[in-house]
């Protein structure tokens, strides 16, 4: 069965399901593609407010498929690196995509699966699954921004040892680093992630994408900077009409609708 990046609709909220059934889920160049066009889709529907990216079955994402990646060793060096940007503009468009994104991961989220999972804005995991930076076992280095990721999260030689070691790691350790935010049951994972994006989807979408833009910037900015950009922001959501229906609404005690 052809690898592909199947689209739903759970609510407000747009499900995209990675399905490479003959390859544990491994991503390829038509589905970094599905991926960013479904983004662009959402952006610009005012009816999805959030996102969750999950693996068909019972596994997230193996990854790269590593016989494409072989066949690719006997063509010019160009073909590999288009791939891979392929795969790096998913990943940006993940980052500056101004709903929230939620990573539902089932199974094993390996390579560039990690690095997905990494690049969303919550990780929602199975208490069976299992995240790996397995680039090394097979005598190659990071993609996807799992570097990026990582080293923002995390000290420097456990950083390391995940992407030197290759060390395999549960969900349960990842959340105490930090990196995962709920552990499921088995098989629980895309309802927690749903049910985490219902919450999303009753707040006001422009002061989460400020929210968002807010922290992918801060690691780069000073403080005089980021003060500024929290002031613009702050402004530009007090006025905005969602400013006062949240307002208007816990002051009279009641649930707010937002627009």
């Amino acid at each position: 069965m052809a690898a592909e990046l199947k689209s739903a609709s759970e609510g407000r909220t747009m499900v995209l399901t990675i399905s490479n059934p003959d390859h544990r889920n491994a991503l390829g160049p038509e589905i970094y593609a599905a991926g960013v066009e479904a983004l662009n889709a959402a952006d610009s529907n005012p009816d999805v407010r959030s996102v969750v990216i999950t693996g068909a079955g019972s596994t997230f994402c193996a990854g790269g498929n590593l016989q494409r990646l072989l066949d690719n060793r006997s063509k010019p060096p160009e073909v590999q690196a288009q791939s891979i940007e392929g795969l790096h503009g998913w990943i940006e468009a993940i980052r500056t995509f101004p709903k929230p994104v939620i990573a539902a991961v089932e199974g094993a989220a390996a390579g560039a699966g990690f690095s997905l999972a990494l690049a969303c804005d919550f990780i929602v995991a199975a208490d069976n699954a299992v995240f790996v930076m397995a680039y090394s076992t097979v005598a190659l280095s990071p993609d996807g921004g799992g570097t990026w990721s990582l080293s923002r999260a995390l000290p420097r030689p456990l950083v390391n040892e995940l992407l030197m070691c290759g060390e395999r790691v549960g969900s349960a350790r990842l959340q105490q680093l930090g990196l995962v935010n709920r552990v499921t049951p088995a098989g629980g994972a895309l309802q927690e992630a749903l049910a985490l994006a219902t919450r999303l989807n009753e707040r006001a979408p422009n002061a989460l994408a400020s929210i968002k833009e807010l922290v992918n910037d801060a690691p780069q900015a000073t403080l005089v900077q980021q003060l500024a950009s929290e002031r613009e922001h702050f402004v530009r959501n007090l006025h905005h009409a969602n400013g006062g229906i949240g307002i208007r609404a816990f002051l009279d005690k009641q649930p707010p609708k937002y627009s």
